[in-house]
């Protein structure tokens, strides 16, 4: 699974390369009342909810989304984004769509499960037990 590394920049965005190659370190999986006091989550389907209880980065905001690894690919988005590493695209594009508010379904009409190059975002897809967890950062 892929990454984006981080530009160079102002000092500020020191930490996020940092946090990116330990996000393990940083993402408890659990219920949602359990990680009520997450920086940020992503809920699934089987009910439960993944967590970053990573430090801050000043001048950067966080997202993960996760899905379950072995999930089927709803038919639908299969034909229409192909099946071939789905996951780690869906979570990639959820990640980035919550850090640009911008709806899924709005993103989808222009990107795809594509990130478009100009994107400031830089992200990590990792897996994590079961799941599949994208966390992105952005200026």
């Amino acid at each position: 699974m892929a990454g984006r590394p981080c530009p160079p920049g102002p000092a500020g965005t020191r930490p996020v390369p940092a946090l990116l190659a330990a996000a393990e370190r940083h993402l408890r999986v659990g219920t949602p009342a359990e990680l009520a006091y997450a920086v940020t989550r992503s809920h699934l389907d089987d009910g439960r909810c993944v967590g970053w209880y990573g430090p801050p980065a000043p001048g950067w905001r966080v997202a993960v989304d996760a899905e379950r690894a072995d999930a089927e690919v709803p038919p639908a988005l299969a034909r229409r984004f192909g099946p071939t590493d789905f996951w780690a695209r869906w979570t990639r594009a959820e990640s980035l769509c919550k850090l640009a508010e911008v709806p899924v379904a709005l993103w989808w009409r222009r990107h795809g499960l594509v990130v478009p190059p100009q994107t400031p975002a830089v992200w990590r897809t990792l897996r994590v037990a079961d799941l599949v967890v994208t966390v992105a950062f952005a200026p």
